[in-house]
């Protein structure tokens, strides 16, 4: 997850164009997927930058991918070319500089393409550990509550990287660490460019923007209103609207309840603490996990229901608890509790079987009715009444099942296996399929040569893959086109050799050799997996270019902004009138414990005393009754100064509703509106200066290569 963050993160930082009217009109620009197609017979050049050609499918592939929905037309294709010239450049200019050479990029790009191939190295069967795993969290139930911050798998990276923002303030604020004023500018900012703000600001909606915006705003000010640090906060944050009411709530859940990435969660966090940040199909989640208890298996139940409305009022529930109780009165007396069902229950959906509901596990129906339901102890027993959301009911219990053993349920087990998120191929059935796909074949004769050349040095572990050689180097196997010869094994022999008891060498060398063919064939598939995978050679190139643009960008842009001490401060010196402070006044406040020290202390001030004159005589007369503060006050954010807009003495003193204190405020000067001293907006000229930077760099790039668009070609994409 942290790989594929940064990875988005780069993404998205490179994607900023200096122009955010650009950003605004290009809804559909640069998905993190840019697939790439490479020249084929007939595929004509649609753009040149300098010698750098572009073919049409390259550019068709990667506009329709990036552009969907919207109708194609001549303005869009021409304006993505623009843009994707632009890409192009951006790259050139990195390996110009030998990026691409460096081995902090060759380690990265080798970190992503690991973590990139790691599905395609494994098989989807089922593996006995998947299923002891399930096995052993169904005999759990988890009770926790989730935020959710909604975000597509298929998002845009700067849509990716607001959420991924959003859902990492909320988990430091639910742990009691509040968002500082960069965070919330540095958030606001991603707010505002991300697509469905930008649309719906175009259509002069701004609720989404606050919505969103006051969510993070607001954090500590619910945050230290809630009871509950988490659920409370949920019905502010959430996207899961389902949820909100219920703050978050799942209730308990086991094994397969949830999406496998959320379900790990859940079972890998302990009790009372809040989860890591999680990625599912719905987005990003943290979840705290409030208990952890028994399985209860799983229960069928008959009820009868005394139903009232969503909006019931005292008379509605006080009419249904009298029919419930009636319904109780009736079966001590011995009604059959199926017929009284089949006349009298309101839950017209399972009346007419005599009330039986269909079976259910922790977690399907509200809590109190669950309570109920699992606390009766043998079929046939009656509980209630029990009141929930809908209504009153009595519950007879007609079966419960609690967990079957491991291998009475394996069967089953497997069949929920497949149908989940968790099937992942096994190395094993991945190694079987890809020997009979490349034809595997073995030269047994030629390992069996191995008892000639180890010797005691081997159990030893000082066994050099020299005395190999005098066995030819024969072939051991072969898979698809590469040949594993004897040097090889040898070679993976050397490596691998540790210090032994055992006394046969050959017999530890059959033991590994079925590791180094397993190792072997891994690796050679690994090695083909851009020939053989069109998508998985068109993502490897996205990460090659990604990084190559992030890294061009951070030094041309984002730390030379931050290094760049002199350029930032000319910069700001051009520019200070665009960080001006707002008109404030000068307050001093001198705040007395009682009528008679305020009346001294305001009798020295009209006398033209100062401040600590005003404090010394104050408070030798009356002890420690006067403290006095320093303010700027801007307009709205003190009452008192608001009506008092002038230098001068407050006339009347501010009295503390708390413990009756009295504060006399003394408004020295109105200050107008000033620049901002470079140390008091270094955040907003930063970020300025970086839009300043990319704007020249771009210009000089776009100075530096000749675009040549052949519209013909470009305008035939349809």
């Amino acid at each position: 997850m942290l790989k594929q963050t940064r990875w988005l993160f780069k993404i998205y930082l490179y994607l900023q164009t200096p122009n955010p009217k650009t950003v605004m009109k290009n809804k559909f620009l640069f998905l993190l997927s840019l697939t790439l197609a490479y020249s084929q017979p007939n595929d004509p050049v649609v753009m040149k930058i300098n010698d750098i050609e572009v073919r049409k499918s390259e550019f068709e592939q990667v506009y329709k991918k990036n552009n969907p929905k919207d109708k194609i037309t001549r303005e869009s294709l021409r304006e993505y070319a623009d843009l994707y010239a632009l890409f192009r450049m951006k790259v050139a200019e990195a390996k110009l500089e030998g990026l691409d050479t460096l081995m902090s990029f060759k380690n990265e790009l080798a970190g992503y393409r690991r973590s990139l191939a790691a599905p395609y190295l494994s098989d989807k069967n089922t593996n006995e550990n998947l299923l002891t795993e399930a096995y052993e969290r169904l005999k759990e139930e988890i009770k926790a509550a989730h935020i959710l911050v909604r975000i597509s798998e298929n998002a845009y990276p700067k849509d990716t990287l607001e959420a991924y923002m959003r859902i990492s303030i909320y988990r430091d604020a639910v742990l009691g660490k509040m968002p500082s004023k960069a965070q919330i500018a540095q958030y606001e900012k991603l707010l505002l460019n991300t697509t469905d703000v930008q649309h719906m600001l175009k259509q002069k909606d701004s609720s989404l923007y606050f919505a969103k915006l006051n969510s993070i705003k607001n954090l500590e000010k619910n945050y230290k209103q809630a009871v509950d640090k988490f659920k409370d906060l949920v019905p502010y944050t959430s996207d899961d609207a389902g949820g909100k009411e219920l703050k978050g709530d799942l209730g308990y859940f086991s094994a397969f309840d949830m999406v496998y990435p959320f379900e790990n969660a859940a079972y890998s966090t302990p009790v009372g603490q809040v989860s890591k940040i999680i990625r599912t199909r719905y987005g990003y989640h943290i979840l705290k996990v409030y208990d952890r208890r028994p399985n209860r298996g799983e229960v069928t139940v008959a009820h009868i229901m005394a139903r009232y409305p969503k909006d019931a009022t005292p008379e509605d529930k006080a009419k249904a608890k009298r029919k419930i109780d009636s319904i109780v009165e009736l079966l001590k007396k011995g009604e059959n509790f199926e017929e009284l069902a089949r006349k009298v229950s309101d839950d017209k959906q399972t009346s007419d079987r005599g009330g039986i509901l269909q079976p259910f596990r922790s977690g399907r129906l509200p809590a109190s009715f669950e309570d109920v339901a699992f606390s009766l102890e043998k079929n046939g027993d009656v509980g209630g009444p029990v009141e929930t959301p809908y209504g009153w009911h009595v519950i007879k219990r007609i079966d419960k099942k609690l967990l079957p053993p491991f291998e009475s349920m394996k069967s089953e087990l497997k069949m929920r296996v497949n149908r989940d998120s968790r099937s992942l191929m096994g190395r094993k059935n991945l190694i079987a399929r890809l020997k009979k796909e490349y034809g595997f074949k073995e030269n047994k004769a030629a390992f069996e040569e191995f008892s000639k050349v180890l010797d005691s040095t081997f159990l030893k572990g000082t066994w050099s893959m020299d005395k190999a050689k005098v066995l030819g180097n024969k072939e051991l196997f072969k898979i698809g086109n590469k040949s594993f010869t004897q040097n090889d094994f040898a070679l993976y022999l050397e490596r691998n050799q540790t210090a032994r008891s055992d006394k046969d060498a050959m017999f530890v060398a059959k033991t590994m050799y079925p590791n180094f063919v397993e190792e072997s064939i891994i690796e050679y598939e690994d090695s083909q997996l851009e020939n053989k995978y069109p998508e998985f050679k068109a993502i490897m190139r996205e990460y090659h270019d990604g990084i190559l643009i992030f890294d061009i960008t951070d030094r041309k842009v984002w730390s030379k902004a931050v290094k760049d001490t002199v350029g930032l401060k000319e910069f700001y010196e051009k520019n200070k009138q665009k960080y001006l402070w707002d008109e404030r006044a000068d307050v001093h406040i001198y705040t007395c414990k009682d009528e008679k020290s305020a009346a001294l202390a305001r009798k020295l001030l009209n006398s033209g005393k100062r401040e600590d004159a005003v404090k010394n005589e104050v408070n030798k007369k009356f002890k420690d009754a006067l403290t006095y503060s320093y303010h700027n006050f801007f307009k709205g954010e003190n009452k008192t100064v608001d009506e008092n807009w002038r230098p001068g003495i407050v006339k009347d003193d501010v009295i503390s509703e708390k413990d009756k204190s009295r504060s006399i405020y003394v408004i020295n000067r109105i200050i107008p509106k000033e620049p901002k001293k470079l140390n008091e907006c270094r955040g907003p000229v930063s970020a300025d200066y970086q839009l300043f930077l990319e704007e020249d760099w771009v210009k000089y790039m776009k100075n530096k290569y000749k675009v040549t668009i052949n519209e013909d070609v470009l305008y035939s994409i349809n």
